[in-house]
């Protein structure tokens, strides 16, 4: 049986995986121009970005899923806690382990990109913002609403494909495929969160604006969260625990 201290240890690292996995795609690999012999584009674009995001949640699920679950998210912790799928007592604890691991991830993530010369984090670091500090220059209500909706959408995606009726075996690629999609969708508004904290984790390094703007990307994912742990168990007839 795992201890806390096993599910807290597989949070942290499963949630540092994603933030260096996700936003390092974002940050390294998204703009890359090679200048030999002639320039050419090598970037991974917002395509590759999308995949790499769903990709590092795909290989934690199997990697460490049957030991905490694989939440990776406060907001997806909040979610599960909301549809019954797990324990209250254990919310906070999985949380601190998941903001702490995507600050690390961070970290990581700035001591490798700090090494190239002319590196700066005014570029954004992978910081989720609006206004002005949209991707597409989306409003703040913009922000709110895609961060709401996607996070809404991925809950339900996680929930019904941990469903014990759902295909066994499955679940991590529909949730890592899930994860993709939204961040095709949701990157031009915001970046895309639906995850406070791989939010926390560039907006640390980057500072001011980042920061002043984290609250939204708390607030959002988790509504978005708790509204689908309301609403799943009403559309499949699963009773909350």
């Amino acid at each position: 049986m795992n201890t806390m201290k096993n599910k807290l240890m597989a949070e942290f690292f499963g949630t540092l995986w994603l933030v260096f996995g996700g936003c390092g795609s974002a940050v390294l690999a998204a703009h890359f121009l090679s200048t030999d012999p002639t320039p050419v584009n090598l970037g991974i674009g917002f395509v590759g970005v999308s995949l790499a995001f769903g990709l590092t949640v795909l290989t934690m699920a199997y990697a460490i899923g049957h030991i905490s679950g694989c939440h990776l998210n406060p907001a997806v912790t909040v979610g599960l806690v909301v549809g019954g799928r797990h324990p209250k007592s254990e919310a906070v604890p999985y949380i601190i382990a998941q903001v702490l691991g995507g600050i690390a991830g961070a970290a990581i993530l700035y001591l490798i990109a700090s090494g190239k010369a002319g590196f700066s984090t005014s570029g954004g670091f992978a910081s989720n913002g609006y206004d002005a500090h949209s991707p597409g220059g989306y409003s703040m209500v913009s922000a709110l609403v895609a961060e709401i909706v996607l996070t809404f959408f991925f809950l339900l995606i996680i929930l019904g494909a941990t469903d014990k009726r759902a295909p066994q075996g499955f679940a991590p690629v529909a949730i890592g495929l899930g994860l993709t999609l939204i961040h095709l969708i949701g990157i031009p508004v915001t970046n895309l969160s639906v995850n406070p904290a791989r939010s926390t984790g560039p907006a640390i390094f980057v500072g001011g604006w980042a920061i002043q703007q984290l609250w939204l990307f708390w607030v959002a994912p988790i509504v978005g969260a708790a509204l689908a742990g309301i609403v799943y168990p009403i559309i499949s007839g699963e009773k909350r625990a």
